[in-house]
């Protein structure tokens, strides 16, 4: 039996749970309001204050999906209490990160700026050499993270490059001259 799938998930105060017609889940909270189709084939059910998904057999895929589907409503209901955050780090001489209006524009040692628009839902702000992307849906926040660390990925022979706070560059020796 899946240990994940079968913990029932608790609803705090001041969130609202619906369940719709083909696992349609709905979670409104204080922060904002998410809705996702889930897979058809689990049972999500509203008990009191909390939410307990069962799955009809025990074949590999049905396995799979239990644990799956309870993640992710999870991850909806902690996202419209608390949110979800993710901190960048910008490396190297003369790489900067500015912030204008919904622009996050970065200077990495391309020719040009590199701009990006902040998605909808997703909020950044720069705190020195620090990029902090923040919204309610922890799939979005992951996703334009990445996006944002693929301008300049960390190298690993100076560490130059745009990493995750709690990343480690694993470093490289250069190379040595001839004698």
């Amino acid at each position: 039996m899946s240990r994940i799938g079968r913990m029932p998930i608790a609803i705090p105060a001041g969130v609202t749970v619906t369940i719709a017609e083909n696992n349609k889940v709905t979670v409104k909270g204080p922060k904002g309001e998410l809705e996702r189709v889930l897979p058809a084939e689990m049972e999500i059910s509203q008990e009191g204050a909390e939410i307990l998904v069962k799955r009809p057999n025990d074949l590999k895929k049905m396995k799979s999906l239990h644990g799956l589907t309870r993640t992710l409503i999870n991850n909806m209901v902690i996202g419209v209490t608390n949110g979800y955050t993710k901190t960048l780090e910008v490396n190297g001489v003369g790489y900067r990160a500015a912030k204008q209006g919904k622009k996050l524009v970065l200077n990495l040692g391309y020719s040009h700026p590199v701009e990006m628009e902040d998605p909808e839902g997703l909020s950044t702000t720069v705190e020195g050499d620090k990029i902090i992307v923040s919204g309610i849906d922890k799939e979005k926040v992951g996703q334009y993270a990445a996006e944002i660390r693929s301008t300049r990925a960390p190298e690993p022979y100076k560490g130059k490059g745009i990493k995750y706070d709690y990343e480690v560059i694993r470093r490289k020796v250069g190379k040595t001259g001839k004698k």
